[in-house]
């Protein structure tokens, strides 16, 4: 069984990373044919909306059904309450893709109003295409958590990937003849195929029980559970929503660039993200089934200080290599070397939200863990309001740089104010561990700064070598640095990796 774990873990980080690297060729597909014309801006803003319903389906169908049917299981019911939730998601996500289809030209105006008349027009047509496919993606979302109940990690991956590479695949073929449409059709197009997968394996092992009956009080209990889960996992899409909002007033390209750079930088928090929750879950979840409050505990330090051990020397290394990396990455076709500048600019200012954000994962997890996830909805709603004041106030400052700003301010009081939160419920935390070992830490990420940036200006090679030189430099500086140091979150993964080694 634990081999199984462990292969489904890897599996499950592999498809991760895999999955990222697929969205950031969609980025690249997106630059190259449209550069940062309004049409980019149109196509990117019209996404937004539909996704933050999209990550409400499928982050809150993950945190919300693979308990239940797990339960469900035990009591030898699970084919039937899969069967029964996945029919009512039909009826929600249609309801939500009729609605969100009907209200197109009044939410578009009314967010983007500085938008010419062709790049609004290009908004609703592409925002609509998208609320269409949310009543796939209601069902995929039900399919996906199912196989996550079954320690299956990788479908739900694969799905994902399925559904951004048919939208590369379209734009390929038809990006020239219906512009960015064709991104949004392969979309719809790819969330069909996925849940054509998922089913058919599905019905052809029985796995569901689907009778014609609908049980609401099964489906009013469950998405009782659901609804203010799922609403605290889209939060994050309605901050970069307000971002694109402030963006969207001013000139073309702005959209774009806040765009780029935020799932730029923001790529390791979800490579590194999945990573050390796949090794710190177990532990949380062992303490929580022992009743073990200080295990639980020791989890969550180890989750910390893991995270900001693989987080901080990545992201200063991609700061220091930024504007090599957006080069390579984007710019050719539509995409100017003006353009790779001014999203370089901008992912500096990302650097405080990604930092924060990442370690709030761990957060979260212990919120979760303890079933306090209705904390998380009312800190991550006063959020909302701070980073709309943020944004008026630096945007006003600044320009459209005030909006990736804005966002590293509200994640540093955010976070803490959850940290704090967390800290009481759980009765304290070893906070002298903690800030000693981030001293150790932020030290030899220092220390591997010092060495590679004066390296990057010596060496005038081709952006590809330049980046994988500095990469495995500063990889090596940082682990000796961080050795030397004798930081207690790098012996925690060596330990793990290598027990992990000699196990296999």
């Amino acid at each position: 069984m634990k081999s199984k774990l462990g292969l489904a873990s890897v599996l499950f980080i592999g498809a991760s990373l895999l999955l990222k690297v697929s969205g950031l060729i969609r980025d690249m597909v997106i630059a190259y044919y449209f550069g940062d014309s309004f049409v980019a801006d149109a196509y990117l803003a019209a996404f937004i909306i539909p996704n933050m319903f999209i990550l409400f389906m499928r982050n809150g169908m993950k945190n919300a059904f693979v308990p239940s049917y797990i339960d469900a299981l035990d009591k030898q019911r699970g084919d039937w309450h899969l069967g029964q939730i996945f029919k009512g998601t039909i009826v929600f996500s249609l309801v939500t893709a009729l609605i969100g289809v009907a209200l197109a030209p009044v939410y578009i105006p009314l967010f983007y109003p500085d938008f010419s008349g062709e790049a609004t027009d290009i908004a609703i047509r592409i925002s609509a295409i998208f609320f269409a496919s949310i009543l796939f993606i209601g069902m995929n979302a039900v399919l996906e958590s199912f196989f996550d109940a079954q320690n299956r990690f990788s479908m739900s991956m694969i799905s994902q990937i399925i559904v951004i590479a048919s939208s590369i695949g379209s734009a390929l073929l038809f990006a020239e003849r219906i512009g960015a449409y064709s991104l949004a059709i392969g979309y719809v197009a790819g969330t069909v195929v996925a849940l054509i997968v998922m089913l058919s394996i599905v019905l052809s092992r029985n796995m569901m029980a689907f009778r014609p009956r609908l049980e609401w009080l099964e489906i009013r209990r469950f998405y009782w559970v659901f609804i203010p889960v799922a609403l605290s996992a889209a939060i994050g899409q309605v901050h970069l929503m307000v971002g694109t909002m402030f963006a969207s007033y001013f000139e073309e390209g702005a959209v774009t660039y806040i765009n780029y750079a935020k799932n730029l930088v923001h790529m390791p928090q979800g490579i590194f993200g999945v990573t050390i929750g796949t090794i710190v879950f177990p532990l949380l979840s062992k303490a929580i089934t022992t009743d073990d409050r200080h295990l639980f505990k020791r989890g969550i330090e180890q989750g910390l200080t893991s995270m900001y051990l693989i987080l901080l020397p990545s992201v200063i290394g991609m700061l220091i290599l930024m504007p090599n990396i957006i080069s390579l990455l984007y710019e050719r076709g539509e995409f100017t070397a003006e353009a790779t500048m001014a999203t370089t600019h901008v992912a500096y200012l990302y650097v405080g939200s990604v930092v924060f954000f990442s370690l709030n994962q761990m957060i979260n997890k212990g919120f979760y863990s303890l079933k306090k996830g209705h904390l998380i909805l009312v800190i991550s709603s006063l959020s909302i309001g701070l980073n709309i004041i943020l944004n008026v106030i630096l945007t006003g400052w600044i320009g459209y740089r005030g909006i990736p700003l804005a966002a590293s301010i509200m994640a540093f009081t955010y976070v803490g104010t959850q940290f704090i939160v967390f800290y009481k419920v759980v009765n304290g935390l070893r906070l002298t561990y903690l800030a000693v070992e981030c001293m150790k830490i932020t030290a030899a990420t220092g220390i591997m700064a010092a060495v590679v940036y004066p390296l990057l200006h010596l060496m005038d090679w081709h952006h590809l070598t330049q980046i994988i030189v500095i990469a495995l430099t500063g990889a090596v500086v940082y682990v000796i640095s961080a050795y030397v140091l004798r930081s207690q979150a790098l012996r925690f993964l060596l330990n793990h990796l290598f027990k992990t080694k000699r196990k296999a």
